[in-house]
């Protein structure tokens, strides 16, 4: 039998042929929402909500940011991140020490026990990533990641 008379496999309910970017994309949304909520709960079991794990882990990487930057790279306003701080330095978890010369902005630093949080936070998180994502043979995963990684570059390219 040669290669051209081999049947070919027909593409299931889930594997269309050709596939349509606004089916990928549904679909995409759809398992955005499924390992937010999975992740919102682990968060959850171990004291934190997301936006205060978004806060913590971002810390965790670079202290010493202000509230201007913290926003920008979690892509929300200054005000969204200003009351999540307050509570954070209220729960002993996160500070505000002054910046030399700039009266207006501090520098935010994880206190232990922020930093003993972020941690754990960090880990039930890679928790749920090996469970999921890490159970897909490793040539997809970085499959997946060229392909989000395109994407991104994409949607960069069409923000302006």
């Amino acid at each position: 039998m040669t290669a051209s008379s081999r049947p070919q496999p027909t593409a299931g309910a889930d594997a269309p042929a050709e596939a349509d970017p606004l089916r990928v994309w549904f679909r995409f949304i759809r398992l955005h929402r499924r390992v937010s909520a999975a992740v919102a709960a682990e968060l959850r079991a171990v004291g934190l909500s997301i936006p205060q794990f978004d806060v913590l882990s971002t810390l965790s990487e670079r202290e010493g940011l202000t509230q201007q930057d913290l926003a920008e790279r979690l892509y929300v306003t200054k005000g969204n991140v200003s009351g999540l701080i307050d509570r954070l330095v209220e729960a002993g978890l996160v500070e505000r020490r002054p910046i030399p010369g700039d009266r207006r902005s501090h520098a935010l630093h994880l206190t232990e026990a922020g930093l003993a949080l972020a941690r754990t936070g960090i880990a039930a998180q890679r928790a749920y990533v090996t469970r999921t994502l890490g159970r897909l043979p490793p040539g997809d995963v970085a499959e997946l990641e060229r392909v989000v990684l395109a994407w991104r570059d994409a949607a960069r390219a069409d923000s302006g």
